[in-house]
C-alpha cells in the first residue's frame, strides 16, 4: 500500500477525486480539496482542469506535507475517507424473448462463433443487421436467453432508439443506464462521458457478460460502449452495418415461405390457416418473410377465417368469404369498408402499397384499414411527435376521450401489433409504424388538427410537470402563468418525493415536449417546463439527459425575448446544469448573459440570483474569495428590493440561502468562526421553513466541523440531516451524508 503522503498516492486520490464529481459525496470531496490545499500550501490554488495541472498541485501538497506532521494528518484522514470507487454488483437479465420463433440457425451458429471466440485483447462484438421487423432484436434477446449459462455474471440490455439522429440516446445516457444496470446508485454515477466510460469498463473487466445494445444508429454512438474485458461479448442490432464499427457481421433477411408458414400456425390455429388457403400466398408475399408482418396479419387471418358460428356466420359482422376480401394484404374485408358498419367517420385512404414496398408499412396499412374508427384516430394523434411512451391519461387528453375508452384503444392497437407494450405498462411505436400512422395523420386529419392535437399533448405535459416541480420543491419559485395558477392548488402527490419521482419518470415526454412548443412556436411552454426540470437537476443528478432541452430553452429565449427575465433565467438553468458537467467555460458565459438579462428586465431577485450561482461556479474552480465577493455582491442586489416589489416575498429564503453560501466559502478559506456564524444564521431560518435546505444546511455545518477536525461534533449534524432527506428520496445527497459519517467515525478511531 502507498504511504498516503507519497506523491503518487496524492496524485491518485487527486485524480479520483476529480473523477468522482458525478454525485453529491464527489462534489463535497472536490470542494473540500480545494479548502484543504489552500491551507496546506498557504495561499489559494487553481483547481487542476487536466492532468498536467493536477500533477502540479499534487507536487505542491507533496512538498508542504512531508515536512510538517500536522499537515502530513490532514491529508491522510482526507485521503482515507474521500469517496471511493462506487460498486456494480447486480446480475442484470436481458427482456423476455418472444415466445413463438422459427429458423435462424444460421445466423445464431455465427453469434455462436463470435461469442467462443479465444480472448486474445480485441473486443469480442457482433453486428446483427437487418431491416426492420426482420427479428434482429428477437435474434439477440432468443440467442442470449438459450446462452444464459455462459453469462453467469449477467446479460445487460440497453436500446439506443437509433432509428433516426434525432431519437438516438446520446452515449453517456446509455452509459448510465447500464451502470445501473449493473446495481451501481444513480447518485454514484460520474457526470461526464469518459468518466462513466472507464466506470463501465472497469466494473465489467473481470464479469462474464452479454451487453445487447439494441436499435444501434451509428459507429460513434457504440464505440464508448465497447470493452476487451475477456469474458464480455457485445452484441449490436442495427438496421445496416455500421461504417466504422469493427464487428462480427451478422446479417439477417426474410424468413422462408416454409418458415413464415409455420410461424402463422404458431401464432394462430390449424384451422384458420385451412379456412385461409386460398388467400394464403397473397398474404405471404405481402409480409416479405418479414416476422412482425406476419405477426400483425395472424389475427386479422384469426378474426375472418373462424370456424363457423350461428347462422353460418364466419367473420366480423357477417363478413363471410375470403371472397370480397380485397386489402393490401389481402385481409381487411369488403372492398371499400374502413370501419365498423356504419361508420359516420369519413372513408379512410389506402396509402398506396405495392408489392415488394415496405412489409411493415404493408401490414400496418393492412391492421389500420381495418380499425374502428375512434381507435385509428388514437393511433394516428400519437404518432405526431416521437414520444419515448406514453400512457393512457395523455391519450384521453389528446385526443378528446375518456380515458377508460383510451385504455381500450391503446390495448386493441398493442394487441394488433401496432404499438408495443413497455415494462412500465405504457406504450410506444416502431419507427415505421409511427412513420405510417404520422402519414396517416397528415392525409386524413390534416395540418390544423394535428397542430391541435400537439398543442393538446403539450398542454398535459405542461401541466404535469409544473405540478410535480410545485410538489418536489414547494419553497422553490417560478415563472409563468401555469405556476401562478397551480401554486395554491393542492398537490396530487404524497410527498416530494412522489413528485420527484413523476417528474423522472416522464422526463423523455418533458423533453420531446419542450421541442415540440418550440417548433409550434410556444415560448411559454418551453420555459415552463425547462423550470419544472430544476428538482430533477438539483436532487437527482439527472444533467447529461436535461442538457439538450435546457439549450433549448436559452435559444428560444434569445430569439423570442431576449434580455428579459425569462432569458435571465433560461441562462441561469442552463448555467447551472453545465457546472455539474463540469463544462465551466460555457457556464461562466452563460451566467453573465443572465445577470445581464435579469439586469435589463429590471428583476433584482433574479439578478442576484445569477450573481449567486456564478459564486457556486467560484467555489467548485477553487476561487473562494471570488465566491465569496460574489455572495456579498447578490446580498447587495437583495437589499434593492423594496416593500410592494416582486420578489419581496422571497427575499427571507434568499437572504439565508446566501448566508449558506457564505458560510461555505468562509470554511474553505480557513476563517471557521465566521463560517459558523453564517452557516448557524441560515439554519435558523431553514429549520422553520424549509426542510430540504436545512438538511444541506445542517450538511456544510458537519463539514465544517471535519474541516477543523472535530469529527465528534459533526456526527450528530449528519444524523439530523439524513432523515428529512430519506423522506425526500433525495439520494444524491444522502450518498454524500453517508461519505461524511463513514469520514467522521474513520477519524474517531483513528483518534483513539
Amino acid at each position: 500500500m502507498l504511504d498516503p503522503i507519497s506523491l503518487g498516492a496524492i496524485g491518485a486520490v487527486l485524480g479520483a477525486v476529480g473523477a468522482g464529481m458525478g454525485n453529491e459525496a464527489g462534489k463535497w470531496a472536490w470542494e473540500s480539496a480545494g479548502g484543504l490545499v489552500r491551507r496546506i500550501v498557504g495561499q489559494e490554488v487553481a483547481a487542476p482542469a487536466g492532468p498536467a495541472e493536477m500533477e502540479s498541485v499534487a507536487q505542491r501538497i507533496h512538498q508542504a506535507v512531508r515536512t510538517d506532521p500536522a499537515l502530513a494528518r490532514a491529508w491522510t484522514l482526507f485521503a482515507r475517507t474521500a469517496p471511493g470507487l462506487a460498486a456494480a454488483d447486480a446480475v442484470p437479465r436481458l427482456p423476455a424473448s418472444v415466445r413463438f420463433f422459427t429458423d435462424r440457425q444460421g445466423p445464431m451458429r455465427l453469434l455462436e462463433r463470435e461469442a467462443s471466440r479465444k480472448a486474445d485483447g480485441r473486443p469480442r462484438v457482433a453486428l446483427i443487421h437487418g431491416p426492420e421487423g426482420i427479428g434482429t432484436s428477437a435474434l439477440a434477446l432468443h440467442w442470449g436467453s438459450r446462452k444464459a449459462d455462459l453469462f453467469p455474471e449477467g446479460q445487460l440490455y440497453a436500446d439506443l432508439r437509433g432509428a433516426s439522429a434525432g431519437t438516438a440516446v446520446d452515449t453517456s445516457v446509455v452509459l448510465r443506464s447500464l451502470l445501473v444496470r449493473l446495481g451501481m446508485r444513480q447518485e454514484e454515477i460520474p457526470r461526464s462521458m469518459a468518466e462513466r466510460r472507464e466506470t463501465f469498463r472497469r466494473c465489467v473487466a473481470d464479469r462474464r457478460l452479454l451487453v445487447v445494445l439494441d436499435h444501434a444508429h451509428s459507429a460513434a454512438q457504440v464505440l464508448p460502449l465497447l470493452t476487451s474485458a475477456p469474458g464480455v461479448f457485445t452484441v449490436v442490432v442495427a438496421r445496416r452495418p455500421l461504417p466504422g464499427l469493427d464487428a462480427w457481421k451478422v446479417p439477417v433477411g426474410p424468413l422462408s415461405d416454409r418458415d413464415a408458414r409455420r410461424l402463422l400456425a404458431d401464432l394462430t390455429e390449424q384451422e384458420t390457416l385451412a379456412a385461409a388457403r386460398p388467400v394464403l400466398p397473397r398474404v405471404l408475399e405481402r409480409c416479405a418473410g418479414s416476422p412482425y408482418a406476419l405477426r400483425a396479419v395472424a389475427p386479422q387471418l384469426s378474426e375472418e377465417h373462424r370456424p363457423p358460428g350461428p347462422a353460418g356466420l364466419s367473420g366480423p359482422a357477417g363478413l363471410s368469404g375470403p371472397a370480397g376480401l380485397s386489402g393490401p394484404a389481402g385481409l381487411s374485408g369488403p372492398a371499400g369498408l374502413s370501419g365498423p358498419a356504419g361508420s359516420t367517420e369519413p372513408q379512410r385512404e389506402e396509402t398506396a402499397v405495392m408489392s415488394g414496398s415496405d412489409p411493415v408499412r404493408t401490414a400496418a396499412e393492412s391492421v389500420y384499414r381495418a380499425l374502428e374508427p375512434g381507435v385509428a384516430r388514437v393511433y394516428r394523434l400519437m404518432s405526431l411527435r416521437e414520444w419515448p411512451a406514453f400512457d393512457a391519461a395523455v391519450v384521453a387528453h389528446t385526443v378528446g376521450i375518456p380515458e377508460a375508452e383510451a385504455v381500450r384503444s391503446l390495448a386493441e392497437l398493442a394487441d394488433r401489433q401496432l404499438l408495443e407494450r413497455t415494462d412500465t405498462d405504457r406504450y410506444r411505436y416502431r419507427p415505421a409504424v409511427r412513420a405510417h400512422a404520422e402519414e396517416a395523420a397528415s392525409r386524413e386529419d390534416r395540418i390544423a388538427a394535428c397542430a391541435a392535437a400537439l398543442t393538446r399533448t403539450v398542454e398535459w405535459y405542461l401541466r404535469l410537470a409544473v405540478r410535480a416541480r410545485l410538489a418536489a420543491l414547494p419553497q422553490g419559485w417560478g415563472i409563468g402563468p401555469l405556476y401562478e395558477e397551480l401554486a395554491q392548488s393542492p398537490s396530487p402527490y404524497g410527498d416530494e418525493g412522489e413528485a420527484l419521482t413523476a417528474l423522472g419518470d416522464e422526463l423523455g415526454n418533458l423533453i420531446q415536449a419542450v421541442y415540440t412548443a418550440e417548433e409550434l412556436g410556444d415560448p411559454d411552454s418551453v420555459y415552463q417546463l425547462c423550470q419544472a426540470f430544476w428538482p430533477l437537476q438539483l436532487k437527482a443528478g439527472r444533467h447529461d439527459e436535461l442538457l439538450p432541452a435546457l439549450r433549448a430553452g436559452a435559444r428560444v429565449a434569445e430569439a423570442r425575448h431576449p434580455r428579459s427575465r425569462m432569458a435571465g433565467r433560461m441562462h441561469s438553468l442552463l448555467a447551472l446544469d453545465l457546472i455539474e458537467l463540469r463544462q465551466y467555460e460555457e457556464a461562466e458565459p452563460q451566467l453573465v448573459a443572465a445577470a445581464e438579462a435579469e439586469a435589463a428586465s429590471g428583476h433584482l431577485r433574479g439578478h442576484a440570483s445569477a450573481v449567486e450561482s456564478l459564486g457556486l461556479l467560484r467555489l467548485r474552480q477553487w476561487r473562494h474569495e471570488e465566491a465569496y465577493a460574489c455572495f456579498g455582491e447578490a446580498g447587495s442586489l437583495l437589499d434593492g428590493i423594496r416593500p410592494g416589489d416582486e420578489g419581496e416575498r422571497d427575499l427571507p429564503r434568499a437572504r439565508a440561502l446566501l448566508e449558506r453560501h457564505s458560510g461555505r466559502a468562509l470554511r474553505d478559506l480557513g476563517r471557521f468562526a465566521e463560517a459558523h456564524e453564517r452557516l448557524g444564521t441560515a439554519l435558523e431560518f431553514f429549520r422553520a421553513h424549509d426542510a430540504y435546505n436545512a438538511a444541506r444546511t445542517l450538511t456544510d455545518l458537519a463539514e465544517t466541523h471535519l474541516a477543523e477536525g472535530d469529527a465528534r461534533g459533526a456526527l450528530p449534524l449528519i444524523e439530523e440531516a439524513m432523515v428529512p432527506l430519506d423522506k425526500e428520496k433525495a439520494g444524491y445527497h444522502l450518498a454524500h451524508l453517508r461519505a461524511l459519517r463513514e469520514r467522521c467515525l474513520n477519524s474517531q478511531e483513528s483518534q483513539a
